[in-house]
């Protein structure tokens, strides 16, 4: 599967701190900034149409989240992460997902998993057109929505930081056929649990997706 390479289109209003970050956060999660790269204020700001004082207050803000380290004397540079703190980063994530998975199927509303069912369809969607960013965001968004199903502040707090540093990595775990394929399947079965209020099975559905995506991602690391 070839794809395009990213283009992002400059930016129009330049006191959207909230643009800027995303669209550096779409560039790193694509790979337009690569891990270990440092990023060059001068030239990204070209490219982004931005002076360097909102490019440096999105570079703070990627910092705080993990995906950008501050090198003293070096300027930024996108984070780069080894296979072993990667595996210890989805064994976390493993721990809060699989718990909150439980208490989701006790605690959600039915009009709070309808939503996710809704998601869910416009992923597979996205899934079938292709559109890998815009599947990947609805995907990321799946898996916090059933955090935020637990209806436990602590545990979406954490699971929100962790994922945050793992965007790259969760996104690269796609980059073939098979490999997305095989996280659709598995998402299916995680969705499937969640409609039938089966804590169990989405639990043990949520463990071997993660675990699964560990596999996918390490020859790329």
């Amino acid at each position: 599967m070839s794809e395009t390479p990213t283009k992002p289109a400059p930016i129009q209003r330049r006191t959207l701190h909230g643009e800027v970050v995303g669209l550096m956060r779409d560039m790193i999660v694509a790979g337009d900034l690569a891990a270990g790269e440092r990023i060059n204020e001068v030239e990204l700001g070209a490219r982004l149409g931005v002076s360097r004082t909102p490019l440096r207050e999105a570079i703070r803000t990627l910092a705080s989240e993990g995906l950008v380290e501050l090198v003293p004397s070096r300027g930024a540079t996108v984070r780069r992460f080894t296979l072993a703190d990667v595996t210890d980063m989805l064994e976390a994530i493993d721990i809060l997902e699989r718990n909150a998975a439980r208490l989701a199927c006790e605690r959600a509303t039915d009009d709070e998993i309808a939503e996710i069912a809704r998601m869910h369809a416009e992923m597979m969607a996205c899934y079938r057109s292709r559109n890998r960013m815009a599947y990947y965001k609805l995907n990321q968004a799946i898996h916090a929505a059933i955090v935020r199903l637990s209806h436990n502040g602590t545990l979406s707090e954490l699971h929100e930081l962790l994922q945050s540093r793992l965007k790259r990595i969760r996104y690269i775990g796609n980059g073939e056929p098979a490999k997305w394929a095989g996280a659709v399947a598995e998402h299916e079965q995680m969705m499937a649990a969640l409609s039938r209020r089966d804590g169990n099975t989405l639990a043990e559905a949520v463990g071997a997706h993660l675990r699964a995506t560990r596999e996918r991602v390490a020859d790329s690391l």
